[in-house]
């Protein structure tokens, strides 16, 4: 079995809301990385992606089908498709989404 190396891009992406997009989709379809400073995000879902998110700074709360985590640097939580989830506090976090992030794959959850 040969191993590829990733390209790894020279210059990181920044999308309309300053997400440093480190892989995308454009570099494989199997897996995303990505790096966001979470304050108040909006609850969502995706049907077909897994996400991996892993603490780096800060502190926060991670609500995940409805149970409401603490987070703080080291911290590492899996979100399995379909699982509603938003965060809020002050953090900033690794995100791993597999596949790699679709913006298609992406859906609201209305407020109650």
């Amino acid at each position: 079995m040969e191993i590829q190396p990733c390209r790894i891009p020279s210059k990181i992406r920044l999308t309309s809301s300053s997400k440093p997009r480190i892989i995308t989709r454009d570099d494989t379809p199997v897996a995303g990385f990505h790096i966001t400073h979470i304050q108040d995000s909006r609850r969502h879902y995706h049907q077909k992606t897994t996400e991996i998110y892993h603490i780096l700074e800060g502190r926060g709360f991670m609500e995940i089908a409805g149970d409401t985590l603490a987070v703080e640097p080291g911290t590492t939580l899996l979100i399995p498709p379909g699982v509603p989830h938003r965060g809020y506090g002050d953090f900033r976090t690794i995100v791993v989404p597999v596949p790699a992030f679709d913006p298609e794959d992406e859906f609201l959850v209305e407020e109650v």
